[in-house]
């Protein structure tokens, strides 16, 4: 820490200040580059349609072949980006792997969510997590939670099933070999509401494809009532669900399905921030008897199984 002589004396200058803005005092500023924006396009447009032409590339960006070309001429240069040169087709070079690996070290997902995770606590008052897949089970990532009396139900790092509770939606869009590999093991019951036929599971899994939520009560934590939504990223694929969970006593019909459609804009608005493109409709709440009795919920969102990326 330094010193820095005033007219009024000695004044502290913090080495490492908290202040990103060399011009405090300014007027508002616009700090976009316009080539760093294209390249972010570009290398968005890439991750979504790889591999892809050059001329795709370009119109799925908004930029011309040509500056699409030289951009990517960089990036091939720095190993970010690789061209197939008997196809002329792009591709997202080796490099992304150590920066995927150092974004989930360093804790990029939870950070990114926990604005998200804040807003939807305090719209409710009711805690709101976060949980990844990791191999075969679910991982606590991130937690808001509103109200210190409420009975906390996770921790962040505690792990957790994939078959039961509201990390079934990791497991609806989890590649296929992970599903029937955990479906082909002897489940654990948790609670007598616990679901653990196969065959049951794994027709869920296809619901919760297409109604793109989930609500379920009981099924880890007796007393305990989950409404969930699956996280996307860039690519598509699904990297996190993000969930509110209640005591039963707080969760009294009709209040799950008018929560429903804040839960399902949280994990929208968080998808967008992770590049996920557009942002889903809000479903129907029409009668669905997979949910808990007495709780109409159903609508069609999210449809397709993808890989996990980067963040898990």
């Amino acid at each position: 820490m330094g010193t820095a002589k005033s007219g009024n004396g000695t004044s502290k200058l913090k080495a490492n200040s908290p202040a990103t803005d060399p011009f405090p005092n300014a007027a508002p500023r616009d700090y976009n580059i316009a080539a760093v924006d294209r390249t972010l396009d570009l290398l968005e447009a890439l991750s979504r349609l790889g591999p892809a032409s050059l001329a795709a590339l370009a119109e799925s960006a908004g930029c011309t072949r040509t500056a699409a070309f030289r951009l990517l001429r960089t990036l091939q240069a720095r190993g970010f980006t690789i061209q197939d040169e008997a196809r002329g087709l792009w591709r997202l070079g080796a490099r992304w792997s150590a920066l995927g690996r150092a974004a989930s070290e360093q804790g990029a997902l939870a950070a990114t969510a926990m604005p998200f995770l804040s807003a939807l606590g305090k719209a409710t008052g009711e805690n709101v997590y976060l949980r990844v897949r990791d191999g075969m089970e679910s991982e606590t990532v991130a937690i808001y939670q509103t109200d210190p009396t409420i009975r906390m139900y996770s921790e962040v790092g505690k792990r957790g099933p994939l078959h039961a509770g509201s990390s079934r939606i990791l497991l609806a869009f989890a590649p296929e070999s992970v599903q029937t590999q955990l479906l082909a093991q002897r489940l654990n019951r948790y609670t007598p509401a616990t679901r653990i036929d196969a065959t049951w599971i794994a027709a869920d899994l296809q619901r919760i494809r297409t109604r793109g939520y989930l609500v379920t009560s009981d099924e880890v934590v007796a007393g305990a009532v989950g409404i969930a939504a699956p996280v996307r990223d860039a690519a598509g694929s699904v990297v996190a669900v993000l969930y509110i969970s209640s005591p039963s006593m707080r969760m009294r019909p009709p209040r799950p399905r008018n929560l429903l459609p804040q839960v399902i804009d949280a994990a929208a608005k968080l998808s967008q921030a992770l590049g996920a493109a557009g942002k889903p409709a809000q479903p129907g709440l029409l009668r669905d008897d997979s949910t808990p009795a007495g709780w109409p919920l159903n609508g069609g969102m999210l449809t397709s199984s993808r890989p996990h990326t980067i963040f898990r």
